[in-house]
């Protein structure tokens, strides 16, 4: 039985619906399930046994429907049913021969939407950046209850099992609460000497005992004459609302008869005992507090919510400081109370603040308008780093070096915002602007800091910047090839034991890191071989002519000692170099979009069989908005690459550390981490094809584009660039792309391998770091 055969028996099965069984529809069902945008990366290649059970199947139970055979080349489903045993070798016998050894990938995409759908398209396309954050708003009630917690107002009392007393309330009280309760307790003895503020006395010691411990606590307003109660359950907590008062019972009632009905939440009215109370603002009590009370207490509480949002972690306390400060301190004392909570009945109840918990490790996942909090904390060092940098020019209040440190952390944030630009404009646009953009913006932050490097170099008259240069761009290829794939390959394995990736999509990769690697190091070797050796000294004991002689500084020199060997055969390779590769790129861009895009075979859907729409998706970012913030990155990012290459002098000159390790380190890797970020959260989702993408997409860019860039720029504005790079980059290029290509060859991956090509990154880290300082420096 052949492969026409094996389509013939599939063509020749009766195409009537059928009902399918419960136990495979519930297969189906879990198969598609899922809380993460959904990625079915399993290569065709090793469903050999899989499709041959189809067809045996398929002939032994009708009740199953036809599922469409891979020799139709129409593959969909999530679903591989089992076969009899004795069905199941015979047909792989057959079948296994004949079947088409094309090891092509169906790839799923799971999307809320469509414009979400075309992101998480483009990062499966060749020569795109990958991005893993959402571009478009999530409704809060699709998510998870560990992130519907990130974004609690903490302004309900809510079901809690487990102890209060953990580690990051303990970590609080050290860090927050004793400050916080000893300054309340000063001010409650300012207001108890002021006698017109005794009430505010009462309250501030209240809140002094509550801020040491705030965790199982509950500040309510106490004269209001709403409660919030569950008619299910009679024994539920009453406690009162904040602001709403309504005056008639809603009650909705949707479950069937002879059913147990839920839990229903209604607003009793309850008759508050008539007070006579003089208003907020006509008292004099409450103006010696806004005088004497109110203001030290909005300094402690806007240095808490500072130190906590910076923490990231601790954001929990940000919000309760904030609450307290913007709500709870302008209310009429008499109306706020502490109260302890007791655990509720199966309903949550509203009050004016709650907290359980001031620790969370998943608030590094905690958005602001779709942006990062991290990347938010750091925005504020961008403006740092420009006003110290270009108003203190002499260095009189900060050192060259701690300018050079906050330029180059600088560089993260607007790493960052360019991406999230990038992505937004790709997913809500076509694919020739997405591509346009991309290869614009996505090399942007590379480009400033070699261009400015190169022009402070020029001023300088130091060729130790052109070398530099050098060692980022191979400390980035480095990188990319071995740390990112490698750390990718350690955290996803230690999390799923073995991934599976398509082994064909990474070889067309690697193919065209081939041709970037032997296109790059290509006048390097051809230095070797027409160049000549220079040595800057050599000498011999005049009494022992037996020795041999001991020469300093040799390298092989073409700019200088042999300029009509540069000008007639160097120069003109480097500038045919500089055409073919981006040529090789964009037969790639052809090759993988275009012609071969089977090869990646993207479907998308929402896994429930809905047809996407972009209707009622709101945007992080519109088209126009992420435009600005892309110029204005770029900008900001172009000033910060002066900085840094302006306060590099003083590194370089005196540190004892070589100025290769600077270069392959710093300067290389720093930029790349928002992709580091993207790639381990890809491989967590057990996506490790993304991950592998994320670093072959840099470093093919780096080859391809960034440096014919920066040929052509030395072309119009000579700066002393040339494309010949010392033995140590060479060979610690060529070396770790054989390593990676062998390490791709079986379409797996697990911790081990990762582990191995980290070690060799660490190893060429430690060469270089005992390397010698390279000529001009």
């Amino acid at each position: 039985m052949n492969a026409w055969q094996c389509a013939s028996a599939v063509v020749m099965m009766p195409h009537t619906k059928h009902t399918m069984s419960a136990d495979v529809e519930s297969r189906r069902r879990r198969s598609t399930e899922s809380s993460e945008p959904l990625w079915d990366h399993e290569p065709k290649g090793r469903r050999y046994s899989a499709q041959c059970d189809r067809l045996c199947v398929a002939g032994a139970y009708h009740e199953i429907p036809d599922t469409p055979s891979p020799c139709t080349s129409q593959y969909l489903g999530h679903y591989t049913p089992k076969c009899l045993s004795a069905h199941r070798h015979s047909m792989h016998s057959r079948c296994m021969d004949d079947v088409w050894q094309e090891t092509s990938i169906r790839t799923t995409i799971r999307a809320e939407n469509e414009v979400e759908a075309q992101k998480l398209a483009n990062n499966y396309r060749f020569g795109f950046r990958k991005w893993k954050s959402h571009v478009t708003e999530r409704p809060i009630e699709d998510r998870s209850d560990v992130i519907k917690e990130l974004y609690s107002e903490l302004n309900y009392i809510s079901h809690h099992s487990g102890s209060l007393v953990t580690f990051g309330n303990v970590v609080y009280v050290l860090l927050f609460g004793w400050w916080i309760a000893l300054l309340y307790f000063l001010v409650s003895l300012i207001m108890f000497c002021s006698i017109a503020g005794i009430p505010y006395g009462k309250l501030c010691l209240q809140l002094s005992g509550y801020f040491l411990w705030p965790f199982g606590k509950a500040l309510k307003k106490s004269n209001s004459p709403m409660r919030k109660c569950c008619i299910k359950f009679p024994h539920c907590e009453a406690i009162p609302e904040v602001d709403e008062v309504k005056g008639s019972l809603e009650e909705k009632e949707s479950t069937p008869l002879l059913r147990s009905a839920p839990a229903v939440t209604t607003e009793m009215p309850v008759i508050a005992p008539p007070t006579k109370q003089r208003r907020y603002w006509c008292r004099l009590s409450t103006y010696v507090w806004l005088v004497l009370g109110y203001p030290l207490l909005a300094v402690v509480h806007c240095l808490a919510i500072f130190l906590s949002w910076m923490i990231v972690f601790t954001i929990p306390v940000a919000k309760m400081n904030a609450r307290t400060l913007s709500t709870i301190l302008l209310m009429p004392p008499e109306e706020v109370k502490v109260h302890t909570v007791k655990k509720p009945h199966g309903c949550e109840t509203k009050v004016l603040l709650c907290c359980y918990h001031a620790f969370n490790w998943y608030y590094y996942k905690y958005t602001v308008d779709g942006i990062n909090v991290f990347a938010v904390n750091l925005l504020p060092l961008v403006i740092i780093t420009l006003v110290i940098g270009y108003v203190d020019r002499e260095h009189y209040y900060v050192s060259s070096e701690a300018k050079f440190a906050t330029s180059v952390c600088s560089i993260i944030p607007l790493s960052y915002f360019i991406g999230m630009g990038i992505a937004s404009i790709s997913a809500q646009s076509n694919f020739a602007v997405g591509a346009v953009v991309n290869a614009t913006f996505g090399s942007i932050t590379e480009m400033a800091f070699y261009i400015t490097a190169l022009l402070q170099g020029h001023r300088a008259g130091s060729r130790c910047y052109a070398e530099i240069v050098k060692s980022a761009l191979t400390g980035t290829l480095l990188g990319c090839i071995l740390f990112i794939p490698g750390i990718c390959m350690i955290i996803g394995g230690l999390k799923h034991r073995e991934q599976r990736f398509n082994s064909r999509s990474a070889g067309v990769s690697s193919a065209l890191l081939f041709i970037s690697v032997g296109g790059v190091f290509a006048p390097t070797l051809f230095s070797k071989a027409y160049g000549n050796f220079i040595c800057e000294g050599c000498n011999n004991s005049p009494f022992n002519s037996s020795k041999p002689f001991i020469c300093n500084n040799c390298h092989y020199d073409l700019s200088e000692n042999n300029r009509p060997l540069f000008l007639s055969h160097i120069e003109p390779l480097v500038y045919t170099i500089s055409v073919l590769l981006p040529t090789a790129y964009l037969i790639g861009l052809i090759f993988t979009l275009k012609t071969h895009s089977h090869i990646y075979d993207i479907h998308i859907s929402d896994g429930h069989g809905h047809v996407l729409s972009d209707h009622g998706a709101v945007v992080h970012w519109s088209r126009l908005r992420a435009l600005v913030v892309l110029i204005l990155a770029t900008l900001m990012m172009a000033a910060c690459a002066d900085l840094c290459t302006e306060n590099i002098r003083p590194i370089i000159s005196n540190s004892s550390v070589s100025q290769y390790f600077i270069g392959v380190t710093v300067l290389a890797m720093v930029p790349e981490l928002p992709e580091i970020v993207n790639g381990v959260q890809f491989a967590l989702q057990n996506n490790i094809s993304l991950s592998l993408e994320v670093g072959s997409c840099i470093a093919v860019q780096v080859c391809m584009l960034q440096i014919p860039l920066l040929i052509l720029f030395n072309a119009f504005y000579d700066v002393g660039f040339v494309l010949i790079f010392s033995d140590l980059h060479l060979w610690a290029s060529i070396f770790s792309v054989i390593l990676v290509n062998y390490i791709f060859m079986d379409g797996k991956s697990d911790y081990f391998q990762g582990t191995a090509l980290v070690v060799v990154y660490l190893i060429l880290l430690a060469l270089y770091f005992f390397a010698p300082a390279p000529l001009g420096c």
